[in-house]
């Protein structure tokens, strides 16, 4: 079997990685011309996009690998992966942020340069959010978790740098240099949240969760409107892996029925499935009529509810 090579989501996962590497440049300049611990939390962040950059990349080329003797079912999990190892650099990177806000707490100081500090920082959050926004969207529409998980990362990013931006900005004006490590020690517990979100959804996908209720509607729907034929469909049963979705149900058939009618109702039940659910693999276990159902129960095409 092979795997389907999604080019779009390589070429995304790739660039991210000069994109990253951009942004944290623009935001250690912006803590550099100031000295805020806040935008020092802010670039402590990013340094964990660039980390997450490379991880991703080169985990969805490895996911894209075509199956092989030593799995059978493909390497589509590995993308899985790489969501799981970023929410845990994003948690890593909430704990440096905590250390380096603790000190300043104590000893708050004012700004130096804030204006052109701030106006840097800007710059790189309106580029992470036009990229986090179009990893998103690629990533849900080709299946990807570790680019829709970076992507959510880096939109989280956009939220805390905004959130910096507009308490230093009350920090200059009304001269309250606490405000400062107090921004840091909120961009950090967000950041954990982020860290947490991101981990439990990748392990669910690791844990073979079940595809969404809009595809298994869209599943029933193609098995009810091309099962002409047989009898009745049971034991339906899904699990998503990456870009690939694993389908396998019984499909009941008269007893007296050829094994080349019930192999042409297969062919015709894949293709309609395949037609909505794309890179889905199916296994139909076909069985004759008078066997026990059992399962998920999917009505068809001429049977009574």
């Amino acid at each position: 079997m092979t795997a389907r090579t999604d080019p779009i989501v390589e070429r995304l996962a790739f660039w991210g990685i000069p994109l990253a590497f951009g942004v944290m440049g623009l935001k250690l300049v912006a803590w550099w011309v100031t000295g805020s611990v806040a935008l020092l939390s802010d670039g402590l962040e990013s340094i964990v996009n660039v980390v997450a950059a490379f991880i991703a990349y080169f985990l969805i080329r490895y996911a894209a690998r075509p199956a092989d003797d030593d799995h059978q079912f493909g390497h589509h999990k590995a993308e899985y992966m790489s969501a799981v190892l970023e929410g845990a650099l994003i948690i890593v990177a909430a704990l440096l942020i905590v250390q380096e806000a603790w000190g300043e707490l104590f000893a708050p100081k004012l700004l130096e340069a804030p204006v052109l500090g701030l106006g840097i920082n800007a710059a790189a959050g309106v580029i992470n959010l036009v990229w986090a926004r179009v990893l998103i969207r690629v990533g849900r529409r080709h299946m990807s978790p570790a680019l829709a998980a970076d992507g959510h990362h880096i939109m989280s990013d956009v939220v805390t740098s905004a959130g910096v931006f507009i308490g230093l900005v009350l920090a200059v004006s009304t001269g309250y240099a606490i405000l400062d490590p107090l921004l840091a020690l909120a961009v950090a517990v967000n950041i954990l949240y982020q860290g947490y979100k991101v981990i439990s959804h990748s392990l669910g996908g690791l844990m073979d969760r079940a595809v969404t209720p809009e595809e298994e509607a869209a599943i029933r729907a193609a098995i009810k409107a091309n099962s002409a034929g047989s009898l009745g469909v049971h034991d339906l049963r899904t699990r998503r892996a990456g870009a690939a979705a694993f389908i396998d149900f019984h499909l009941v058939v008269p007893a007296d029925m050829p094994v080349a009618e019930a192999h042409e109702i297969c062919d015709r039940l894949e293709d309609a499935i395949k037609e909505v659910i794309p890179g889905a693999s199916l296994a139909i276990h076909v069985e004759p009529e008078g066997e026990r159902a059992h399962g998920i129960k999917v009505k068809v095409e001429g049977t009574p509810n």
